[in-house]
């Protein structure tokens, strides 16, 4: 099975990951595909005026319902899109994803994650509006939206039919392949990995463990979107409470070493050690995870948030602001700050073992046991969760995906695929499996960021007209609080 997903990642390594610099920059590299995301992020942030910052606190009063109107349209709420978007990606992306980038790119990694964060906030907002835009109300009730979408659709509004269904169907396939990678096999290989360290028995017998998580996957799932949002709404807030309480525990105790090892990140993020591979580097490190971290550029997360209800399509893009800040500046920050103060990190350490096998999650997992001696046990069993609330989520954008391609009859088909893949993923070597991840979420950043780009009037526009109502006062006559009206003031 290794030998199987080591030819594919070869193969799509060649296509996706050339070197922009064609080797001319001595010891440095730098895929294409992590150029393209960092371009689209800082061409948009400006193409916008900065919505990233200016439209956080408008942001948050939307998804507390202060904006609920008699007109909004779907599935789910605003916050229950916004849970199951950060199910898929606060998780392992988080806990496994940032110890991995600072095994291999070092501390200065943590500073690029930020910056990426920061940027995905405007890439997010962008292709989540344009997945409200273009989403479709199919004949059974359920909503098509995402990048399928607005690539096919909004394409061939602009006269480039031919170009929108194939760069449609290029997404959808590697959605597909995000989904069974990524959003599954990855997550059932790191939650196996650190649950090994506290139940043997899955050690001897993972195909046992694989059986089990594909069972309980397979029940939520198969219900549909509606079961999806509903658990990922519970399961989601408690996770980010408890590892956050955890987080700022650690950091209390190692107050003394925080000053330090912000300082030990800033600088590493600019003169970072040999072992990071230059500043292109420990750059391309951050940027890589924090793809991974946020799904910000990939366009996944607008597959679910076309569902949500609301009247207007920027109004959903601002809710979505707050998955990269969430996911990736604070709690990747609080992951990070834990690893460097603890020192866990170290190649020629206690723990290099997990540094060689890229074993994030249990790296992590022993970061946090530096200080709380018994906290790995909870977190492993947390991580477990949080793998768990990623493959649900991304089960559907792997749906949503196969449906695009082969109709409403066949989602079942491909449910079956998700769960037969996490009983696989049991028996599969992690570093594998990272390798395969990146491959297929970051290769779904071109075929997306090609549509953010050709269809960004289209944002701009609905922007404009959004900001001009909210100045006069309208906005706040539509909303409803309870059915009644909150007038301007």
């Amino acid at each position: 099975m290794n030998a199987i997903f080591e030819q594919i990642n070869g193969l799509l390594g060649s296509i996706f990951f050339f070197d922009i610099f064609f080797g001319v920059v001595d010891g440095s590299s730098m895929p294409f595909i992590v150029a393209w995301l960092i371009a689209g992020g800082v061409y948009l942030t400006f193409r916008f005026g900065f919505i990233n910052a200016r439209m956080f606190i408008h942001a948050f009063q939307i998804i507390t319902g202060k904006y609920k109107t008699a007109d909004d349209v779907g599935e789910i709420t605003p916050f229950q899109s916004l849970t199951t978007a950060l199910s898929a990606t606060v998780g392992l992306g988080n806990i496994a994803g940032v110890a991995i980038a600072i095994a291999i790119g070092g501390p200065g990694a943590t500073f690029w994650m930020i910056v990426a964060g920061f940027f995905g906030m405007t890439l997010k907002f962008t292709e989540v509006t344009l997945a409200q835009i273009y989403r479709e109300k199919r004949p059974d009730g359920r909503i098509m939206g995402g990048a399928m979408q607005y690539l096919s659709k909004g394409l061939a509004a602009k006269g480039h039919s031919k170009l929108g269904k194939a760069l449609a169907a290029l997404f959808a396939i590697l959605a597909i392949g995000g989904s069974l990678g990524a959003g599954n096999a990855f997550q059932t290989s790191q939650a196996m990995g650190v649950l090994t360290e506290r139940i043997p028995f899955f050690a001897q017998y993972p195909i046992v463990f694989g059986l089990v998580l594909a069972t309980i996957v397979g029940f939520v799932i198969i219900g549909g979107i509606k079961r999806i949002a509903k658990t990922a709404e519970k399961i989601v807030p408690l996770m980010v409470f408890v590892y956050l309480l955890a987080s700022l525990w650690i950091l209390f105790v190692n107050a003394a070493m925080v000053p330090e090892a912000i300082v030990t990140i800033i600088r590493e993020a600019f003169s970072p050690t040999a072992a990071a591979g230059g500043l292109i580097g420990v750059l391309v490190q951050g940027f890589k995870r924090a793809a991974f971290s946020s799904e910000a550029g990939i366009g996944s997360a607008a597959i679910v948030h076309s569902t949500a209800a609301v009247k207007y399509p920027v109004r959903q893009g601002m809710v979505a602001l707050y998955e990269p800040f969430i996911d990736t500046i604070v709690i990747c920050t609080m992951t990070a700050l834990v690893i460097v103060t603890t020192g866990v990190y170290a190649v020629d350490g206690e723990f290099a073992n997990l540094v060689a096998s890229k074993q994030g999650a249990a790296l992590t997992a022993a970061a946090y046991g530096t200080v709380i001696s018994w906290f790995p046990v909870i977190l492993s069993f947390s991580i477990v969760l949080f793998a768990f609330s990623t493959m649900i989520a991304w089960s559907y954008y792997g749906e949503r995906a196969w449906t695009y391609l082969f109709g409403e009859k066949y989602t079942l088909v491909f449910k079956l695929i998700f769960v037969a893949f996490t009983v696989m993923a049991s028996v599969t070597s992690a570093s594998t499996l990272l390798e395969f991840s990146d491959l297929l979420i970051l290769a779904m950043a071109l075929p997306n960021l090609i549509g953010l780009y050709m269809l960004q009037g289209d944002v701009k526009e609905n922007l404009t007209e959004y900001l001009k109502k909210r100045k006069s006062g309208e906005l706040d006559k539509e909303c409803i609080d309870k059915g009644v009206c909150i007038e301007p003031g």
